[in-house]
């Protein structure tokens, strides 16, 4: 048994709404500057690891933060696509709106929306009007893992390939459905984790074996598909952005901008170290009442 493929998930840079308290699902904010610095960090975290293929939510701020991760790679560089599939949940009519811990007491979700509360919604099959449940994000995600990770195990199966190396760059509780979903295909299925809670930019690896696979040996892929090991064998890891520090004046906080003419202003020179790297703002907010991050 060999390790034939490895996944890496990717939570996207800090972007704007990461900065406000609000439900920040398909809302289609664009990556801060701190973002685009974290991104570019990470590009450079990885160029020295090539990966086979990057797939990529096709919001802004995952595709930019996987535009950077691509433009890090050398030659030759992966394929590099995007899809829906990838997206955060949907939170519906909550989109853009403040989120908030405290429900109303006494009130239907419709008359607390009514009122302008758009509280943390704790059951796995609730969801605001309009938007998706954990359940339906988790249904969602299995068809990611079908689509975009499989195909990349049963080539390898099938051609006998090793070393085959994707990253999935997506949002955080999009991911942790993801890794959940791909870890059910496993034959011998270790006790599921808590993969929410990831920084901006961090990431979070997958081992998958195929059992009976050897390095320039195909396996015939008739009707019944090999059985698959999978391991997490990292989570959150984000030591590229420990020293990744937020330009003062606002700056760093605001959208970034590729028109802007003096781009050093932006990201050069040197700048004072905050107590803690500001790459822990707060996102998504999930179904259980702990935020994202």
């Amino acid at each position: 048994m060999s390790k034939s493929v490895i996944v890496t998930f990717i939570r996207h840079g800090e972007s704007t709404d990461n900065l406000r308290s609000v439900w920040a699902g398909w809302q289609d904010a664009p990556l801060s500057n701190h973002g685009v610095n974290q991104a570019r960090a990470l590009g450079e975290f990885f160029a020295d690891t090539p990966f086979t293929a990057i797939h990529a939510s096709d919001l802004k701020r995952a595709f930019a933060t996987a535009q950077a991760l691509y433009d890090g790679q050398k030659d030759s560089k992966p394929t590099f696509d995007s899809s829906e599939l990838l997206r955060e949940q949907n939170f519906g009519v909550a989109e853009g709106k403040p989120w908030s811990y405290k429900a109303l007491t006494g009130l239907t979700l419709e008359e607390q929306i009514a009122q302008g509360v758009y509280p943390v919604l704790y059951g796995n099959g609730e969801k605001f009007p309009e938007g998706e449940s954990i359940n339906d994000l988790a249904e969602r995600a299995k068809r990611a893992v079908d689509k975009l990770v499989l195909p990349h195990v049963w080539k390898a199966a099938k051609e006998g390939r090793t070393g085959i190396h994707i990253a999935i760059v997506s949002h955080g509780l999009c991911i942790s459905q993801l890794i959940s979903e791909l870890i059910k295909t496993s034959a011998k299925q270790d006790a599921q984790g808590d993969y929410r809670g990831l920084l901006n930019t961090a990431w979070t690896r997958v081992e998958i074996d195929i059992e009976g696979a050897q390095e320039d040996q195909s396996i015939a892929l008739d009707d019944v598909h090999p059985l698959l090991v999978i391991r997490v064998t990292d989570v959150n890891r984000h030591s590229h952005i420990d020293n990744v520090t937020r330009q003062k004046g606002g700056i760093g906080s605001a959208a970034y901008d590729p028109k802007q003419k003096d781009i050093r202003a932006f990201f050069g020179g040197k700048t004072e170290n905050l107590s803690i790297s500001e790459s822990n703002a707060h996102d998504e907010v999930t179904g259980t009442g702990d935020t994202a991050k």
